[in-house]
């Protein structure tokens, strides 16, 4: 890391300000080159952290702004190392000039979460820390955001640390009595460390249960809007979402593809799919979207099945209302209550409801079902877990716990004990970063954005 990095932080669209971000040994010098302060001063004799009023200028002396400039020094910065930050007004020409000017001054462009990625390998940040950041930046729920932020500031780094250090102290005791027999060290007896391992897997147990929950609140709710044609379905949609969004026509089989869109319902983001209506047709177009529906069916984690109940039950319904019992989680919805009923009650164990898309009587309990069904854990913000690589270290951390205690119990030898301790130790430190591998670490932050 000793070449200088550039960046826009703030997009490449039209807006009132603009960021650019440089990190690394030569960009005060970068700074100083191209950015003259309003006082006749250069950049770098300013205290740091000081919002500085001046002229920004492209490599050539051409006058690109009138903005301000502030530069932390290493290491009392987001990365560890000399940073520069420009905001300019949010032109993307003079951004983009800007940032030219800075290539041609000796830096070179960063990549995706490459500032973020400075700051964990320089020790500023633990990597559940640095993975959070991606998490907030995602963010689309005051829910995440919480969880996020309560992340960031350590809340599950320094949960596993604690895990972490006491797994630590009892490796370093067997090893120093092991190492050092002939000094006055206690002697190292399994028993009296039974209640650490318990606890230890008891607190990651209760981490991990919280991933099912915290997967969906960063991934969203894939939600299948099923039935037959004709019997609601896209007028739902239209309902929940508040606009026009799938075409409504009398005419069976008018959606013939699947439709995507997002709804907030409490702390959950639904990942609406509205589906082509479910029934054997000779129309090959038809038929790609029932194949599509059905698709759309097997993989979601939660169906809203809908029957039509101005309609007498048939077959067909039936056979969704099963398939839809396969679910993780599925609600029987009757539909068009604004017309005059023949269903009054259907014969399935699924939580079941009656709403008019028309008049929008129900919506307000359909969501206070699906809240239902999706309860937030009962922890701290930031100790709901969303991170499918946490999740796994977790896991293994648990089973090698696990393992040392069956060991234990079976009154093997503290060495074979301590070789679990020790698989569970490098578990949590990939999770914190203690351990993890250069590939790993590539992988985390070629999802972040650039300039992040």
């Amino acid at each position: 890391m000793s070449d200088t990095i550039a960046a826009l932080a703030t997009g490449a669209q039209i807006s009132a300000i603009g960021i650019l971000r440089l990190s690394g040994p030569d960009c005060l010098a970068i700074a100083d080159r191209l950015f003259i302060p309003s006082d006749g001063q250069v950049m770098s004799a300013h205290p740091c952290k000081t919002l500085v009023h001046g002229a920004l200028y492209d490599a050539h002396g051409a006058l690109l702004d009138l903005c301000l400039c502030t530069f932390s020094r290493a290491p009392r910065s987001y990365t560890g190392e000399d940073t520069v930050e420009f905001q300019c007004h949010g032109s993307p020409v003079v951004l983009r000039e800007a940032l030219d000017a800075c290539f041609a001054l000796g830096a070179r462009q960063a990549g995706p979460g490459e500032f973020t990625k400075r700051a964990f390998l320089n020790g500023c940040m633990e990597l559940t820390a640095a993975e959070a950041v991606a998490d907030l930046i995602d963010a689309e729920s005051a829910e995440s955001v919480h969880n996020a932020a309560g992340q960031l500031s350590g809340a599950i780094g320094s949960k596993i640390d604690a895990i972490y250090l006491s797994l630590e102290d009892i490796s370093a005791h067997y090893h120093a009595v092991l190492d050092y027999p002939d000094e006055d060290i206690e002697d190292f007896r399994l028993a009296a460390y039974q209640e650490v391992y318990h606890a230890a897997q008891q607190s990651l147990q209760r981490l991990l249960d919280t991933y099912g929950r915290g997967r969906l609140m960063n991934a969203g709710l894939p939600t299948a809007i099923v039935g037959r044609p004709n019997v609601g379905k896209s007028s739902l949609l239209n309902a929940l979402l508040g606009y026009e969004r799938a075409i409504v026509t009398a005419i069976p089989g008018t959606t013939r593809d699947t439709i995507e869109e997002k709804l907030r319902i409490g702390g959950l983001t639904l990942r609406l799919i509205d589906t082509a209506g479910l029934r054997d047709s000779d129309d090959l177009a038809e038929q790609l979207g029932v194949e599509r529906s059905r698709r759309a069916l097997e993989s979601a984690e939660l169906v809203l099945a809908v029957i039509d109940g101005s309609q007498e039950i048939d077959d067909e319904d039936r056979a969704i209302l099963r398939q839809a019992e396969q679910a993780p989680h599925a609600i029987a919805i009757v539909s068009k209550t604004d017309l005059p009923q023949k269903i009054t009650c259907l014969d399935t164990p699924l939580p079941q409801l009656t709403l008019s898309a028309q008049t929008g009587e129900g919506l307000d309990e359909l969501a206070r079902t699906i809240e239902r069904l999706y309860p937030l854990p009962a922890v701290p913000a930031g100790e709901i877990l969303t991170n499918a690589r946490q999740a796994e270290a977790i896991r293994r951390a648990i089973g090698a716990l696990s393992s040392a205690r069956d060991a234990m119990s079976a009154g093997c030898t503290p060495d074979i004990v301590l070789t679990e301790t020790e698989c569970a130790m490098q578990a949590l430190g990939e999770l914190t970063g203690r351990s993890v591998r250069e590939d790993v670490t590539n992988r985390i932050f070629e999802r972040f954005c650039v300039g992040k």
